[in-house]
């Protein structure tokens, strides 16, 4: 670092890296005393050094540092506290938490969430500590395979095909892609409700060709940056994109800086249907329009579905909002698209605005009809 007078001059990246880092922080928003603890947020944390323990039988968070200099944000949350945040999630950070830290957020039914800079959730610690309901996960075995597992992952694709049309009719400009895709939804769901497929496999293509299209028609969005005349991005980045990878040719390992907002987004949504599966006594693991597996959360990922579109429109409008900085990502050497760790702290509180909790719940009908 070379030194001017009484400042420092940092390197242009640092620099921009900083004065993001500060903007982002800025349009953050911290948890708000409620007059109702269904109103209560999340407590998003980030960066190098956060840390949680138990003070005098108070939660004591520290959140991590992102930029330089950084005055430390802190928070203590007593017992009954108004303000106690419906979870704490931590994204892609460094920081320590002690033992009685898991206690005092099981006993107050608080989740902890982790999150890696990918967007995917790694770990979920506490919260309602329920267990599955034998009752209910018996229901859920026989319905996988009496056939009405293909039913509930008929309506899940419905709903999720018309939620896809809202988003495009809602965010996308009038153009000839987004007929296009709406045409595609259209026949899709007249599939489904006149003809509707004998088998999984046959669900999935339908679903997969209708995606295609919807996120074809996300291509004509273009976004607005600044100071790209000083630090050039790739010229795919001058347009929303395919929802894909180019190194996994998935969705993971995001390379465009709109998937990568979505997988912190989606990762969010995860959470919410993570905590609302257990809540009601059902088995995560077991799933029918995604293949159970050892480990994997097939029936999250299913009840995920229907409310995917509602996070893309959030998102979308987002993206359409603001006038983005290349300092809003980093680029690692592998092509992978990173986020500023205050951005990805700012993005991953759109799925909490309220309408979650109340659709989380509709997709459960499915079960009990």
């Amino acid at each position: 670092m070379a030194a001017t007078g009484s400042q420092t001059q940092l390197p242009f990246d640092d620099l921009e890296w900083k004065a993001r880092g500060e903007y982002w922080q800025g349009r953050s928003t911290k948890p708000q005393g409620r007059s109702s603890r269904k109103d209560r947020q999340p407590l998003i944390l980030s960066g190098h050094g956060v840390r949680l323990s138990v003070d005098h039988g108070a939660l004591l968070v520290q959140n991590g540092f992102t930029h330089y200099p950084q005055k430390r944000e802190e928070w203590r949350f007593f017992p009954g506290d108004r303000r106690l945040p419906s979870r704490i999630v931590i994204l892609d950070s460094s920081g320590s938490l002690s033992f009685d830290v898991m206690t005092w957020l099981s006993t107050k039914k608080i989740p902890l969430v982790h999150i890696n800079w990918q967007g995917e959730v790694v770990t979920t610690l506490g919260g309602v500590g329920h267990s599955a309901d034998p009752q209910k996960v018996a229901t859920q075995r026989d319905t996988l395979q009496n056939g009405r597992g293909l039913q509930i992952a008929i309506q899940l694709i419905r709903d999720k095909i018309s939620g896809c049309m809202d988003t495009l009719e809602q965010v996308l400009p009038a153009s000839l892609e987004r007929e296009r895709a709406l045409a595609k939804q259209a026949k899709a769901l007249t599939v489904l409700e006149g003809d509707p497929p004998s088998t999984m496999e046959a669900l999935r293509l339908i679903e997969g060709r209708a995606a295609l299209a919807y996120f074809t028609a996300w291509q004509t969005i273009p976004l607005r940056w600044k100071g790209i005349g000083k630090r050039p991005i790739p010229d795919e980045w001058q347009r929303v994109g395919l929802r894909q990878s180019s190194l996994s040719g998935t969705n993971r390992h995001a390379t465009h800086p709109v998937n990568a907002l979505l997988n912190y987004a989606y990762a969010l949504l995860e959470t919410e249907v993570r905590i609302a599966v257990v809540a009601a006594g059902l088995d995560p693991t077991i799933g029918y329009l995604h293949a159970c597996r050892p480990g994997r959360m097939a029936l999250v990922y299913d009840l995920m579905e229907p409310l995917r579109p509602r996070v893309d429109q959030e998102v979308l409008r987002f993206a359409q909002k603001h006038i983005f900085s290349p300092g809003d990502f980093v680029m690692t050497n592998s092509g992978a698209c990173r986020l500023h760790s205050q951005l990805a702290g700012f993005i991953s509180r759109i799925p909490t605005k309220g309408y979650e909790i109340g659709a989380v719940e509709k997709p459960f009908d499915y079960h009990c009809k």
